[in-house]
C-alpha cells in the first residue's frame, strides 16, 4: 500500500560556499509541489546536517554543493548518516558535479545526483520515488528504541504520532518537562527568541526539546519549514532537539498530532519543551490548551492600549516578550502594555538580534 504521508525533505548547504539562491529556488519548487521542506541555511557541517535530518526524520536528505569538495564532503555525510543509525535515509546531491564522478558517488551511497541543468520535473519525480521506497522502521522496533533512549527512534516515533499511528492503548510515559508555548504574529522573531532562550536554559544544565509549527500551503499542501534555520549551529547539541511540523491546514496555530509529539518529548526525558506556533492572529489560542505556560511575543508599534485590551491571544499570556526592543517605538509600546495589563503579568523587553534582555525570561522559565 503506498505511503500517503506528505514527503519531507531537508535541504542543506555544506561547506564554505556563500551562495544559496539556487537552493532557495528549489525549496519553493518543492513546497509548490506539495512537499514539506526544511532548509538549514549556509555553511553547515556534514555532522550538523545529518544530525538535523535525523531529528526531523525526513524522507530525503538533499545536499547542495558548489565547492569542488563533493567526494570528501559526501563521504563524511554518509559516515555520519550511518553513525546516527539512519542508513535507510536516501541522500541526493545537487551542484556543479563532474559527470565522471557520478558513478563513484552512487557507489559511495548517494541515491541521485543532479546538475544545474536537471529539469525540475525529473528532480521531483526522483525524490518522490525515493520517498516512497524509503524503508520505515517498524513501529514496535521504534517504540523499543524510544524506551531505550535512542534519539533516532524518538524522531521516528514523532513521525508516527504526527500521523495518528500508534498502538492501541499505548501512551508516552509521564514526563517531567516544563511545557511553554511561544506565540505571536508572523515576523515577530519567535524562532530566534526560542534559540536564545534555549541557550540559557541549557546553560543551566537543562535539556530542551522544540516543536516548531509552520503553515501548510492551502494551494499545494506543501510547507516551507523555516524555523530550524534560526536555531541551527555548526555543531550538534545533544541536549537540544528540534522538530519542525507543518500545520496541515489545522486552525488555531498548531498541527495534527502536536499534543502527542509534545508528550513524547516530555516522556523521553527533556526538561523543557518549547512549542512555537505558526504566525498567530488574535484568535489563535489553541497553544494555551496544550502548554502549561504561554509567552506572547510582540514588537514595537504592534498596537496600542485598545488593541492590547482586546480578547484573544493577549488573554492567554503568562508573560509578554517585547522583542526587537532595540527598534524605535519600543518604549511607547511597553508603556501601552503596562497601562493595559498593569503588574498582573511580566513584560520583558528583549533584543534577540543583540542577544540582550533574555536573562529575566530565562530566570522565569527556570523558576517554573
Amino acid at each position: 500500500m503506498p505511503d500517503r504521508r506528505t514527503t519531507r525533505i531537508l535541504l542543506a548547504k555544506i561547506g564554505l560556499d556563500g551562495h544559496d539562491r539556487g537552493v532557495k529556488v528549489l525549496a519553493r519548487e518543492f513546497r509548490d509541489a506539495g512537499i514539506d521542506v526544511i532548509y538549514t541555511g549556509l555553511w553547515q557541517t556534514p555532522q550538523a546536517t545529518v544530525h538535523a535530518a535525523m531529528q526531523e526524520d525526513v524522507d530525503i536528505l538533499g545536499v547542495s554543493l558548489h565547492s569542488a569538495a563533493h567526494m570528501t564532503i559526501m563521504a563524511e555525510v554518509i559516515r555520519w548518516r550511518d553513525k546516527y543509525g539512519i542508513g535507510f535515509m536516501p541522500i541526493v546531491l545537487g551542484g556543479i558535479i563532474p559527470e565522471a564522478d557520478y558513478p563513484k558517488l552512487r557507489e559511495m551511497g548517494v541515491a541521485a545526483v543532479f546538475n544545474p541543468g536537471s529539469p525540475m520535473a525529473a528532480i521531483l519525480s526522483t525524490c518522490r520515488e525515493l520517498a516512497l521506497t524509503r524503508r520505515r522502521t517498524p513501529l514496535e522496533e521504534v517504540l523499543a528504541g524510544y524506551q531505550a533512549g535512542k534519539v533516532a527512534c524518538l524522531a521516528q516515533l514523532l513521525t508516527y504520532l504526527q500521523h495518528g499511528e500508534q498502538p492501541d492503548g499505548w501512551s508516552s510515559a509521564a514526563g517531567r518537562a516544563k511545557i511553554i508555548g511561544v506565540t505571536g504574529s508572523p515576523g515577530v522573531g519567535k524562532s530566534s527568541f526560542i534559540s536564545r532562550l534555549a541557550e540559557r536554559i541549557r546553560a543551566a544544565g537543562k535539556s530542551v526539546g522544540v516543536v516548531a509549527v509552520d503553515p501548510t500551503s492551502h494551494l499545494s499542501g506543501g510547507a516551507l519549514l523555516g524555523d530550524r534555520l534560526r536555531m541551527m549551529s555548526n555543531e550538534p547539541v545533544e541536549e537540544f532537539f528540534v522538530r519542525s511540523l507543518s500545520s496541515g491546514g489545522i486552525s488555531g496555530g498548531l498541527s495534527q498530532g502536536c499534543r502527542q509529539v509534545v508528550e513524547a518529548l516530555s516522556g523521553f526525558g527533556f526538561d523543557y519543551v518549547l512549542v512555537e506556533t505558526v504566525g498567530a492572529g488574535q484568535t489563535d489560542v489553541e497553544v494555551a490548551h496544550l502548554t502549561e505556560h504561554v509567552l506572547v511575543l510582540l514588537m514595537p508599534q504592534a498596537g496600542d492600549e485598545i488593541q492590547f485590551a482586546k480578547a484573544g491571544i493577549m488573554e492567554i499570556a503568562s508573560g509578554l516578550v517585547l522583542n526587537k526592543a532595540d527598534l524605535p517605538g519600543a518604549e511607547k509600546t511597553r508603556a501601552d502594555l503596562t497601562a493595559t495589563i498593569g503588574g498582573s503579568r511580566p513584560i520583558w523587553p528583549v533584543s534577540t538580534l543583540r542577544n540582550e534582555g533574555l536573562e529575566p525570561v530565562a530566570e522565569w522559565a527556570l523558576g517554573l
